[in-house]
């Protein structure tokens, strides 16, 4: 008996963390300037379509939204294609919804369908996989998907910042440390690494990888050598040739 009340509760607390939702406190945090609390039902039962179920989910979608929509004042914007993709995509989305937004494109600006069509875009092009990451990186990737460059990238992060912040899941850079091969590194995407990429010890996207910064190389007494913790230099360690804290020398 005691077995299944514990299966049971788990069971319940899967359910829960899998259905998380925003309150209108959050959503006022995140957006001041809205003025549709009457929208967050129709947000919310977009989230769980769409399995935008976690912190860092939740803050990257709400804050493309918030940018993408001037705070849920421009329905039309966020979904009538300019922000989407364009009507081409009209019928793609209908088909997946199950509406017939090719005949009806005009009920794309209403909250119980625009919303939807947005959550739409989002899975289509895998972006819960780089709002898990939780990097600034990958938050820019995500603006990149949607913008297909990085217009308004800083009110974009701002918004962000927000978010996190409301929903509890820290209102950092978002920057995620990682070690590879004995050094720290950062999660970010390969393209982006100037060094070595290792994959495998990142959340998120297959491209979030861990990475570990190319060597700076130094001089000492005409010799080529490489900047490293004085600590782990197996030759002649020498100050003040080298960037950074005092015990990263260039050993030669």
């Amino acid at each position: 008996m005691l077995k299944l009340m514990l299966l049971a509760l788990i069971a319940a607390n899967v359910h829960h963390c899998l259905s998380q939702s925003i309150t209108a406190a959050q959503l006022k945090a995140i957006m001041p300037n809205s003025k549709h609390p009457e929208y967050l039902s129709h947000i919310n039962a977009a989230l769980t379509e769409g399995s935008i179920n976690t912190c860092h989910r939740m803050a990257a979608f709400l804050a493309q939204l918030a940018h993408e929509s001037g705070q849920l004042v421009y329905m039309e914007e966020l979904a009538s294609g300019a922000a989407y993709e364009g009507r081409a995509n009209y019928r793609e989305a209908g088909r997946a919804l199950g509406i017939d937004l090719e005949a009806n494109p005009q009920i794309v600006a209403t909250p119980a369908v625009g919303f939807r069509t947005s959550v739409w875009f989002w899975t289509k092009h895998n972006l819960n996989a780089l709002a898990d990451a939780g990097t600034l990186d990958a938050f820019r990737q995500i603006t990149r998907k949607i913008n297909g460059g990085t217009n308004g990238q800083a009110d974009r992060e701002n918004y962000w910042a927000k978010a996190k912040s409301a929903l509890g899941c820290g209102s950092g850079t978002g920057v995620v440390s990682c070690t590879a091969e004995g050094k720290t590194g950062q999660c970010i995407a390969s393209t982006s690494c100037n060094g070595k990429s290792v994959a495998g010890l990142c959340p998120g996207a297959a491209n979030i990888q861990c990475c570990i910064p190319a060597a700076v190389t130094c001089t000492a007494n005409g010799r080529a050598g490489v900047c490293k913790d004085k600590a782990t230099c197996t030759g002649t360690a020498h100050a003040g040739l080298c960037p950074g804290a005092a015990n990263i020398q260039c050993c030669v």
